[in-house]
């Protein structure tokens, strides 16, 4: 669509469909226009005639957002010319202060935008862009509005220089935002301290919309600054309650002042919800402060000052009422134990008191179980870590926790309880359905319930007994009401996962003998509901408490089932006869004391029984219960990963039960009718797992064994065979062979050793691996069918423990790589025949699948059980067609696709690098478009965040630089037995003449990330680039002369000695010796380099990625 805007009018109906039009074609057509209009040369006058002219807010909007489009190009615009648009907006808002939020913030963010691109550009020995402080200044002296606009401008700044654009060299922009937080920050946040005095020191008229505003604004900017990334750590966001504000140290006389936090809880009992809320937000930072900005006095009042103003707020909880105050006080709370050790808390003056109030406050949050969760996180995190500090306080000062977290305890467990009625009853959503949630608060108070474990144990025993009880009664009673039955179900399930809880929360350094025989009471409960509601099955079932049962089995196996256990654990005795056990084990099979007397449970082997019939009965009878069965079959994973334990197992009979009788008539979940999604079969792979690993503990080389296991399977299979040619009942054989796809994988997963896969591999060749393939080819449209199939084939290729390594007699290595390279080349012919696809389903349908292949591919290629000459040699063309098909499966995806999806990339890239390794004849026989796109693949896979792919990235490119380096220096030798080898390296050769830039593009962004950039893998970047500066030292040579003519006279000369040392003693080959004397001094020049450029002003280094 060609650009024609003549009119205002015109420019005014692409503002309409673009920010408040509903007709979706017509949108995509205006972001079209306003594309060409940012590209248009008459861009700037037609956003003037929008700003001057325009006759609605969007219009000016539609300007601000070219504008900033404008003025952020890679290729900035010339000096003057940003200067006059600076000062042009500064001037449009100052005369029209009333224009509407959102438009005078997308103005202020081009003026930000152009401050922080050209903060040191220097126009007549001065930073001309530096002079918006300045020029702010002069909008505070004016209205009430223009006070307003000045501080957005501050504000909108502050967030953009702190704002990482993942399209510019990162350290760029740190040196930009190190700057200003040097020379410009902390007089912002003077200046913005100082407006709020002026506040706080006039009668406050929060009725008067523009001082409230203000006020807002202020408050922003001072959080803005506050959470400004000082030391460039670019912390996660999602991590808050790890978080330490590292301000620097020259801002210590704004916090040491008592009066800088006065102003801030001042603040809040001052102002209205909506303003006080960001008041608390400024406090939450203050209380992260990094504790080495003070001494230890200093610390300690500073302290002591914080703490006074929580006593203040909790004596006068009213502004709590408001969620937003609510739960920044929250976090603020957390932050005080993130930073300062509970050694110096019961230190401080008011801290009996304030524990006091604090407890009584989480006591009260917790009792209000349906509001804010969120909150809550914070309040546990901070009873967590006070308690969990408990054993390492030498203070004799008392901390009180054994008085108020038994009372934090009992709060959650009662209001959790009597929750369930409310939820019930009023039909609520049920906070058990969040497991996330309900799994993190759990975890949490594992840690409190141990402080005082007493009583916390004693109330748990007595609600537990008392609602037992009445679950019991409920059971005998003919008409038991189905409301009160799931009142009493819900209840017991929340028992049993404190109980879970506190017997997870079990530390061997603070754990005692009565605690011991404690959890062994609370167990001993646990198992018996256990039992009472298996003998009920199928009739009686609550899902909610089997999920909570097993989230207490598994919190049982880790603290009293493992292999510390192993070394200790004797069997019980009476206690007159603990003298013949050791104290140690003693100690330990404590807990079993009391399971012993009551459920004769005496040691760790009858609790494996135990534990091996539950998940038994789970499969049979909650088959058709995802959830359960996803998380029993989790459970039995985690009991195989133990090699102790799994010697264990195989001796009980349940699980000998299970290895024979794996089918669908003993455990509904492996069924395979339309009942079960397709979804539902990915827990067999889990169960298929676990079963092979006891298998696999007594196997040895029984193949008899090994073909009773695989029966059912091979039941299905031979019934796949006999219906797959008709047309009868289609679906039901595809359900088939997806689950036996998965189940394949699961026992593929678990064997690890020669003997036990060649049983597999013979096992399944000839006679099946075929109709895999034939399945791929009838579904490969449907990635459910696909994917399994897939997955199985890349397991099947890995060659985990040497496991592939057949006898030198065996052909299987070759057998199994034709056959998946079939499998491979039929999946590529097919996908690629569905043509384009839509963005939400490219991945699913097609690049999630291209991504597994490429994964077995490269299992395949160095596995080092398949040699790939003997293809050529013996006329066998699958390894020549599986390379075609990596190819065309490649070409036809986009290179930015290649990058965005995680799954593509981490495949693509380490397959490419064993391509480069051993098959460089394939890569020099690539048509020079091909050669292309993989080199190009390469060059952007270099800046890429992730480590994998950069360095799988430089290997590669490593690779093929020694490659070209090595035949380039062989020409003139060219004996006749390597001709072949010749005329690729030739090949090769000549397209790096025909495209020299190439190379050269590598060699900037290599050199651009050891220079500029955080070079995580140094070692890896260091390997190619000594190749590239040998095949194209005078391109090298002029990279340094734009980097050391780019800076100030004074560092010019020490920028060039860097360089003189980088090649000190490295000579023109590229051996083992001279690659690690290059990658030596490659390290010294990067840190020197570093001193070098380390500036208290001058000119900003020019990046060499402008270089290319």
């Amino acid at each position: 669509m060609a650009l024609h805007f003549q009119s205002l009018a015109e420019l005014e109906v692409l503002c309409t469909h673009l920010y408040i039009g509903t007709d979706l074609a017509q949108r995509i057509e205006a972001e079209k226009a306003l594309l060409e209009l940012i590209d248009s040369p008459e861009c700037l006058s037609k956003c003037q005639l929008l700003l001057e002219q325009g006759t609605t807010s969007y219009a000016q909007l539609l300007a601000a957002t070219c504008l900033s489009k404008l003025v952020s190009r890679v290729s900035p615009l010339p000096v003057e010319q940003r200067i006059d648009i600076r000062n042009y907006i500064l001037n449009y808002v100052a005369s029209q202060p009333q224009l509407p939020p959102f438009v005078i913030q997308a103005l202020t963010q081009v003026i930000a935008k152009i401050t922080k691109l050209g903060w040191f550009e220097v126009q007549k020995d001065q930073f001309v862009f530096r002079e918006i402080i300045a020029d702010v200044k002069k909008f505070l002296q004016g209205t009430v509005e223009h006070c307003v606009i000045g501080v957005i401008i501050l504000s909108e700044l502050t967030q953009e220089m702190n704002l990482v654009d993942y399209s510019r060299p990162s350290a760029k922009h740190r040196k930009i935002a190190t700057s200003f937080r040097d020379t410009s920050l902390k007089d912002v946040l003077v200046l913005a301290c100082s407006l709020l005095k002026e506040v706080l020191a006039k009668p406050l008229n929060l009725q008067d919309q523009d001082q409230q505003n203000l006020v807002m604004q202020v408050l922003k900017l001072v959080l803005n600054c506050l959470n400004f990334d000082f030391i460039g750590s670019s912390a996660d966001e999602s991590a808050d309650d790890l978080c330490t504000v590292q301000i620097p140290t020259t801002w210590r006389t704004i916090f040491l002042e008592p009066e800088t936090l006065d102003l801030f809880f001042n603040l809040y009992h001052s102002l209205p919800p909506l303003l006080s809320q960001l008041a608390l937000s400024c406090l939450v930072q203050f209380a992260s402060t990094r504790r080495s900005l003070f001494s230890s006095p200093e610390r300690a009042t500073y302290l002591s000052n914080l703490i006074k103003g929580v006593k203040r707020i909790l004596e006068n909880p009213q502004g709590l009422s408001d969620p937003g105050n609510y739960h920044e006080f929250c976090r603020f709370l957390a932050r005080l134990k993130t930073n300062y050790q509970l050694g110096e808390l019961v230190m401080v003056k008011e801290y009996p008191e304030v524990i006091r109030l604090i407890a009584n406050f989480t006591i009260t949050s917790l009792q209000h179980w349906e509001s804010a969760p969120n909150s809550v996180h914070y309040l546990l995190t901070l009873w967590q870590r006070m308690v969990a500090s408990v054993p390492f306080v030498k203070s004799t000062e008392p901390h009180l926790l054994d008085t108020y977290a038994p009372e934090i305890m009992k709060a959650f467990i009662t209001s959790r309880l009597e929750s369930v009625a409310i939820v019930v009853r009023d039909h609520l959503d049920d906070p058990l359905d969040d497991s996330a949630t309900v799994f993190q608060q759990l975890e949490q108070l594992c840690t409190v319930s141990r402080c005082d474990y007493e009583k916390t144990c004693a109330l748990l025993v007595q609600l537990f007994d008392q609602n037992a009880q009445n679950y019991q009664k409920l059971l005998r009673s003919a008409s038991g009401a189905t409301v009160d039955m799931t009142i009493q179900e819900g209840r017991l399930a929340w028992l049993v996962y404190l109980v879970g809880t506190v017997v997870g929360g079990r530390l061997t350094y603070t754990s005692t003998d009565e605690h011991d025989a404690m959890d062994g009471e609370l167990s001993c409960r646990v198992f018996q509901l256990m039992s009472l509601m298996d003998t009920g099955l199928p009739q009686c079932s609550n899902e909610k408490i089997e999920l909570a049962i097993l989230w207490f089995l598994d919190q049982f196996r880790k603290t009293y089932v493992g292999d510390q256990l192993q070394r200790t654990s004797k069997v019980v005795r009476l206690r007159s006869d603990v003298s013949r056990v050791p104290e140690k084990a003693w100690k330990v099979v404590k807990v079993y004391a009391r399971m012993s007397e009551v459920l004769g449970i005496t040691d760790d082997s009858h609790v494996l029984e135990t534990f091996v019939t539950k998940i038994v009965t789970n499969l049979k009878y909650w088959g058709r219960c995802e959830p359960v069965i996803s998380r029993t079959l989790q459970f039995l994973n985690d009991l195989s990963a133990g090699y102790i334990l799994l010697k264990k197992l195989v001796k009980i009979d349940a699980v000998k039960f299970m290895l024979k009788n794996h089918t669908s008539e003993h455990f509904p979940f492996l069924g395979v009718g339309d009942s079960y999604s397709l979804g539902d079969f990915r827990c067999r792979t889990t169960f298929y797992t676990a079963l092979t690993r006891l298998l696999m503990v007594e196997l040895g080389e029984d193949e008899d064994e090994f073909e009773n296991f695989m029966l059912p399977l091979t039941v299905s299979f031979e019934t796949v065979l006999q219906i797959f040619n008709n047309n009868f009942k289609q679906e039901d054989v595809k359900r088939m062979l997806i689950g036996l796809a998965r189940d394949l994988r699961g026992i593929a997963f678990a064997l690890n050793t020669k003997t036990s896969y060649t049983m597999l591999f013979d096992w399944m060749y000839p006679t099946y691996l075929p109709l895999l393939q034939r399945a791929v080819e009838r579904w490969y449209g449907e990635p459910a069918c696909t994917t399994p199939i897939l997955k199985l084939m890349a397991e099947l290729m890995q060659n985990r423990s040497q496991r592939l390594n057949f006898d030198v007699s065996s052909p299987n290595g070759i057998l199994l790589f034709r056959e998946a390279s079939k499998m491979i080349c039929t999946y590529g012919t097919q996908i690629l025949s569905l043509g384009s696809l839509s963005k939400d389903q490219i991945y699913p349908m097609k690049l999630k699948g291209i991504s597994i292949c490429y994964s077995a591919l490269k299992s395949a290629l160095c596995g080092n059980y398949v040699s790939f000459g003997v293809f050529r040699l013996y006329g066998d063309n699958h390894f020549d067609n599986v390379l075609q098909a990596f190819v065309q499966m490649l070409l036809s995806v986009p290179h930015s696709d290649l990058l965005q999806y995680r799954k593509l990339s981490q495949a693509y890239y380490p397959l490419l690098e064993c391509l480069t390794q051993d098959h460089m004849s394939f890569i020099t026989n690539l048509e020079p478009p091909v050669l292309l796109y993989v080199l190009t693949s390469v060059s952007e896979g270099l800046t890429t965040l992730d480590t994998v792919v950069s360095s799988s990235c430089c290997t590669s490119l490593d690779y093929i630089v020694t490659y070209l380096f090595k035949h380039i220096a062989k020409e003139g030798k060219k004996p006749l037995r390597c001709r072949e080898a010749t005329q690729a390296g030739q090949r090769l050769l000549h397209f790096m003449q025909q495209n020299p830039e190439v190379l050269q593009q590598m060699m900037s962004v290599l050199m651009n990330t050891i220079v500029f950039e955080d070079c995580r893998n140094q070692w890896s970047v260091s390997r190619p680039l000594l190749g590239l500066v040998l095949l194209h030292e005078k391109y090298f040579s002029e990279l340094r002369a734009s980097l050391i003519d780019s800076q100030p006279l004074p560092k010019q000369e020490g920028l060039a000695q860097c360089f003189r040392n980088l090649m000190e003693g490295v000579e023109q080959n590229l051996s083992v010796k001279n690659r690690d004397r290059f990658t030596q001094n490659l390290s010294v020049f990067r840190r020197d380099v570093a001193e070098a450029l380390r500036s208290d002003g001058g000119a900003e280094p020019c990046g060499l990625d402008m270089m290319s």
